[in-house]
């Protein structure tokens, strides 16, 4: 089994609902780490799952759950499943980026800290937090009615063309 797989099977119940007690002890770990690469501007963390757990105070299993979170920010993502504790992880952090997924995951508890104001001027969080929201904002385009002129060009009715 992989350190991926016991966190999953520790963080979450088999109905999927998250363990509190494990979630309690995880989130103030994951937010000093955030607080830690904001703060300090850090754009790049590398070394083995063990050697960051070591760093961090963690468990291994808390770094892998760390990096799942952080994964879909950096250029290339790991296959969860596959990391070990002697896998190499190397994380370059966009902080644009990083800023938006937490938005996007609606962590207001890491895209409200502090740190950020030494990242970026409030105006430019407004700014992100707008364009992430709108970015899930899906605008459906006007309706085609059946006799009205096909959008194809064709010049037939929409229900003798393409809505046939």
């Amino acid at each position: 089994m992989s350190i991926y797989s016991d966190w999953m099977d520790k963080a979450f119940t088999k109905e999927g609902h998250g363990v509190e007690e494990i979630w309690n002890d995880y989130l103030p770990r994951e937010q000093k780490i955030y607080e830690y690469i904001i703060g300090e501007k850090v754009t790049e963390i590398k070394g083995t799952v063990k050697e960051l757990a070591e760093r961090f105070d963690m468990p291994n299993d808390y770094i892998v759950a760390f990096v799942d979170g952080i994964n879909e920010v950096i250029e290339t993502p790991y296959e969860m499943d596959t990391l070990t504790e002697d896998s190499l992880i190397e994380l370059n952090i966009g902080f644009e980026k990083l800023y938006k997924k937490m938005i996007e995951y609606k962590a207001e508890h890491l895209y409200t800290l502090p740190q950020w104001n030494d990242v970026f001027t409030p105006e430019r969080q407004k700014e992100l937090y707008i364009e992430q929201r709108d970015s899930r904002t899906i605008v459906k385009g006007e309706k085609i009615g059946r006799n009205d002129p096909c959008p194809c060009g064709s010049g037939k009715k929409y229900k003798k063309c393409c809505g046939a």
